[in-house]
């Protein structure tokens, strides 16, 4: 008896091991990610978050679509240690459902974070009814403050237009792209140009935009030595290309929104979008995710320069949710590589980071809800 007790422990340990060198072979061979590290690493400039004033006069509010924790991660181990986020002393986390799903799209989370409601996946600047519900960017233009979007994706794409845009579902671009029409936006800057020119209806709003006063341009040389009045940068017949092709356009837009916002003495608010984190964690790729994340933090770069300068400017990174279920499992800090898995090709529930620098930073820390961004702005801005 006891001869066979001991057979069958041997057994199920032998067992366990091969099961456990199994998964591990299977893991390695099928999901493993390897990001090899980029020939050079840019440099990051420190900032001082030190600010007499209380309230900020201007907001940028920016968003890292798809972006959590370990893509800001590994974008960090890629530059080897700093980015320009490491200048954010005050943070906390943002939970992000929707009014109908545990996980949320770009739509709910960015009508959400533009309208301080929660609402149905798909729903651009409406509640759960439909109903429009007026964004924090109409209100900022109401107080006469300037006002401007810029992003990578198309301009009428689901963050972006949750701004400025009232629809029932995030794909009718046309009805997006009219809407843009209806408020006095100062500047927007992004892809989707068919979308206001090669239309169902027959009209061209890139004239009709040039009628109420806006300049409408296509090529980002001419973009960025616009220095005055009304802009309508439309760069792309729909979507930018992704970072390796389209270059600093993301640093060239958002210098160029601040160059003309700032011309408001009144203040301003902005909002800029890294749209294509979320999409490299939707096809489940590494590289296209660090090279997207790093764009992205340039761009707060460019604004932490401004807000260092100014001296009255908050500015808020975010994220709509989180893209891939992205888990980093080997890096090398030095080297600037890593190992990573994923879990899935869409979207999951995990709180997303929030990060402020500036006067009214020390409002966006701890767990907060993402409707709440919205009204703590408001609420600094005495919309």
């Amino acid at each position: 008896m006891r001869k066979l007790f001991f057979i069958l422990s041997i057994s199920l340990i032998c067992l366990t091991s091969i099961d456990a060198q199994d998964y591990t072979k299977v893991v390695a061979k099928d999901s493993l990610k390897i990001y090899n590290g980029q020939e050079s690493v840019y440099n990051v400039k420190n900032y001082d978050d030190n600010f007499v004033a209380k309230k900020p006069t201007n907001v940028i509010l920016m968003i890292g679509d798809g972006m959590g924790t370990t893509q800001i991660y590994a974008g960090m181990t890629a530059n080897k240690g700093n980015l320009f986020l490491n200048n954010f002393l005050h943070s906390g986390f943002v939970q992000t459902y929707s009014s109908e799903d545990y996980v949320t799209d770009s739509a709910a989370g960015a009508t959400s974070m533009a309208c301080g409601i929660k609402t149905y996946n798909a729903a651009i600047g409406v509640d759960i009814n439909k109903k429009p519900v007026k964004t924090i960017l109409e209100k900022s233009v109401e107080k006469n403050l300037g006002t401007g979007l810029v992003s990578t994706s198309a301009i009428t794409h689901a963050t972006p237009a949750s701004f400025i845009a009232h629809q029932p579902h995030r794909n009718m671009y046309e009805e997006i792209a009219a809407d843009f029409l209806k408020t006095n936006i100062d500047v927007f800057i992004g892809g989707g140009y068919d979308h206001f020119t090669k239309r169902k209806d027959g009209r061209n709003l890139a004239i009709e935009l040039e009628k109420k006063g806006y300049k409408v341009l296509k090529d980002i040389n001419q973009i960025k030595n616009f220095k005055s009045g009304k802009l309508a940068g439309l760069t792309a017949p729909e979507h930018n290309e992704r970072v390796t092709i389209r270059k600093d356009m993301l640093q060239t837009s958002t210098q160029t929104a601040l160059n003309l916002l700032s011309q408001n003495k009144k203040g301003f608010f902005l909002m800029v979008e890294g749209s294509q984190i979320d999409w490299g964690g939707h096809a489940n790729d590494l590289t296209y995710i660090v090279e997207e994340m790093l764009d992205f933090d340039k761009a707060i770069g460019v604004v932490l320069e401004f807000a260092s300068k100014n001296k009255n400017t908050l500015v808020i990174v975010t994220s709509d949710h989180e893209t891939g279920g992205l888990t980093l499992n080997k890096g090398n800090i030095s080297e600037g590589s890593m190992k990573a898995e994923f879990t899935t090709g869409g979207h999951t529930g995990v709180m997303v980071p929030i990060f402020a620098f500036g006067p009214g930073a020390e409002n966006f820390t701890g767990i907060i809800d993402n409707t709440d961004i919205p009204k703590k702005i408001e609420k600094l801005l005495n919309l």
